[in-house]
């Protein structure tokens, strides 16, 4: 998953969900690993990253 799309996904998780969106796609990286299904696990991690990103060093 290119970059952009990482990006508006993590804009609408964080619309969805405020400030626990971040804490939601940690939820579903680690569910996808526990699956197996590394290539899932590791775009959400990327999500997470985003919306951590977007939420600023304030936040944590």
């Amino acid at each position: 998953m290119d970059i952009t799309k990482i990006q508006h996904h993590a804009e609408q998780l964080y619309a969805a969900h405020g400030d626990k969106a971040e804490a939601e796609a940690a939820q579903k990286a680690a569910h996808f690993d526990s699956e197996g299904d590394k290539d899932q696990a590791a775009i959400w991690r990327k999500i997470r990253v985003a919306i951590n990103q977007m939420r600023g060093p304030h936040a944590s």
